[in-house]
């Protein structure tokens, strides 16, 4: 379709649906009625007795009604389905040619931006969830659960890990007879109202948003992080506020942990590290805390440290270069000398990057 057919057609949509509050009014009485009169318009509707001849006209010349000229006059219903066939067929073919004319936006490399629109923030969500190539961070409403379930059951399959909070707690999803399995490597709930909803894929694309956002609030709003240096906070505040005060179990953590395996959470990574047994090799993608450059360390995983409020975590790594040992952190670290962004872990040697 030429532009300047595409034009005309979306003129033509806008005009089929350009009706008045009189023209709606009269419409849906019609419709019901099947047909009335102008006087029994104007009687069953707000359409003042002088409006009335116009208002059924401008109906008319629509095709949504037809006009009995007698005396009185009478207003039928057209069929809906017949009025509204050729707007229909336009609309389907308008949207095929939109979708063809249409460029999805690229991800800018540091992209932040506030979104009001309910529509686009669950966009984005669902973006993040299908953008996951080993870790997801979720807090979640049951109907937002609902929502994304064939999403997170897709990703479940193709091997991420999926740590999910559901708020309000009250509402979500009875865990002896919904199966959390299948959307979630872990799963809790979380009391309140209050407690935000984020979604955070590999550490790099984040949502994060109010429970308000969602429920079309003018005065709510969404952050959004792609690829930003300043999506971890949205991972770090998950992992020390939302998770771990996040009391009611709905599923427990697998301690099925295949090798190798990527984290973008060094709490993620602690975590399991303790569960495994026997040598276990690391390789971390960050930057050294003191002078700020990249770096990339790889050795056998030596020490670990985790609080029990989950709140720090630390690996420490042999390096192999003599008796030398480097101690990792998560974001922001301060007291260990590498701050990670990415972590892979494997047996029987040292894994190589991610790149």
């Amino acid at each position: 379709m030429s532009e300047s057919d595409l034009r005309d057609v979306l003129e033509h949509v806008g005009e089929g649906f350009d009706l008045g509050e009189y023209e709606i009014a009269a419409y849906l009485a019609v419709l019901e009625h099947g047909e009335m009169t102008a006087s029994e318009i104007a009687d069953e509707t707000d359409v003042p007795q002088p409006r009335v001849y116009d208002t059924v006209r401008s109906l008319s010349d629509r095709g949504l009604v037809e006009l009995r000229e007698s005396r009185p006059m009478v207003v039928v219903a057209v069929d809906p389905d017949e009025a509204f066939s050729s707007l229909r067929s336009s609309l389907v073919d308008l949207v095929d040619d939109l979708e063809s004319l249409y460029t999805a936006p690229s991800r800018e490399t540091e992209a932040v931006s506030l979104v009001k629109s309910r529509t686009t923030i669950l966009r984005y969500f669902r973006e993040t969830i299908e953008a996951a190539e080993y870790e997801l961070a979720l807090s979640l409403t049951p109907s937002l659960v609902g929502r994304f379930e064939d999403e997170l059951r897709a990703a479940r399959e193709r091997g991420v890990d999926i740590e999910l909070v559901v708020t309000p707690a009250a509402d979500a999803p009875d865990r002896r007879t919904y199966d959390y399995g299948r959307i979630a490597t872990a799963a809790r709930a979380r009391r309140g109202i209050t407690t935000p909803l984020l979604a955070v894929a590999d550490g790099d694309y984040s949502v994060y948003a109010t429970q308000d956002a969602i429920t079309s609030n003018p005065d709510r709003y969404a952050v959004i992080f792609n690829r930003s240096a300043l999506g971890f906070l949205v991972l770090g505040f998950f992992g020390t506020v939302v998770w771990t005060t996040a009391e009611t179990e709905l599923l427990e953590h697998t301690t099925e942990i295949d090798l190798p395996r990527r984290y973008a959470s060094i709490r993620r990574c602690v975590k399991d590290l303790r569960e495994l047994e026997g040598d276990l090799y690391a390789t971390v993608e960050g930057r050294d805390v003191e002078s700020g450059d990249s770096r990339v360390v790889s050795g056998r995983v030596v020490q670990t440290e985790f609080s029990e409020s989950e709140e720090v975590a630390t690996l420490v790594l042999e390096t192999g270069e003599g008796d030398d040992v480097v101690s990792i952190g998560g974001r922001v670290a301060a007291y260990e000398d590498v701050e990670a962004y990415e972590i892979t872990v494997a047996r029987g040697d040292a894994p190589p990057t991610a790149d």
